[in-house]
């Protein structure tokens, strides 16, 4: 496994190796849903790129990146196991030189939930994955469906500005009582690790209503607050019933619907969701 640290050392090793590869952008301190991207990456593909980069730009100003976990030598040893050939690690100035001032927005989607609720945030995301897409050169690119709205935005520059690769969306991985992996559960203790339970209760209980044949947007959504409210750890950034393309907020659901939540449990931010009447 070659661990890089600069973009022309990276751009040398993949003019090195020819065939198809796959790539998994990640911010670090890895866990099983980011392993999973990895496996089904090394299946797909003749070689494998992860890159770890806690990317600065995608924070507000509210939120600390300084705190954000990181584990370096955890991560390089998870992804040695599970047989990656190339690490990009750079650091923020690689990625970030002096004096640079470009940045690529992609409008529409981005400004309903995470966007609205973390200004800013997508204007990052958007442009560090255009330029690890650039440096990188990925024949494939795998993501995990619990970042949905980050997905489609990813999905729509691709798009938009003709990317020659194919992006790859994964299942959202869970831990066995179904909370949703992510890094950030670090941050609960034993109680709050508890309470998060509730956004997975509350997914559930929107897939029942719509399989039972509710399509009431508006009572689905209902049903889920009173359900999160009963929760005295939780808080409630939103929850949304949306249009899985667009992202455009539903009253009434004709086809299928992304359902997708934000709750803060003490000081922890969870997001997760469930496409409903779409296959995947």
């Amino acid at each position: 496994m070659q661990v890089i640290r600069t973009i022309a050392a990276f751009k040398a090793a993949r003019r090195a190796r020819a065939g198809s590869l796959g790539f998994v952008p990640t911010m670090g301190y890895l866990h099983q849903g980011h392993l999973a991207l990895v496996r089904r990456c090394r299946a797909e593909n003749d070689a494998t790129a992860v890159s770890i980069f806690v990317n600065p730009t995608q924070f507000s100003p509210q939120e600390d990146l300084a705190r954000y976990p990181r584990d370096e030598e955890r991560d390089l040893r998870l992804l040695r196991e599970v047989g990656t050939d190339l690490v990009f690690l750079p650091p923020p100035e690689e990625v970030y030189p002096p004096g640079f001032n470009t940045w690529v927005e992609v409008l529409g989607v981005t400004e309903r939930l995470e966007g609205a609720h973390r200004p800013g945030h997508f204007r990052g995301v958007a442009t560090v994955v255009a330029k690890l897409f650039n440096i990188v050169e990925p024949t494939r690119a795998y993501f995990g469906q619990k970042d949905a709205q980050q997905v489609v935005v990813i999905q729509k520059l691709v798009a938009d500005l003709t990317m020659n690769l194919e992006v790859v969306v994964c299942p959202t991985v869970r831990e066995p009582d179904g909370l949703a992996m992510s890094s950030r559960n670090v941050y609960l203790d034993p109680e709050q690790r508890r309470a998060a339970l509730v956004l997975f209760r509350a997914l559930e209980l929107a897939r029942t209503l719509y399989a039972g044949g509710e399509r009431s947007a508006d009572r689905i959504r209902a049903r889920m607050t009173h359900l999160i409210q009963e929760e005295p750890r939780a808080r409630i950034d939103y929850i949304s019933l949306a249009d899985p393309r667009t992202l455009g907020e539903l009253s009434e659901i004709r086809g299928g619907v992304l359902v997708s939540l934000a709750v803060r449990i003490g000081a922890t931010r969870l997001i997760d969701n469930v496409v409903l009447g779409v296959e995947q």
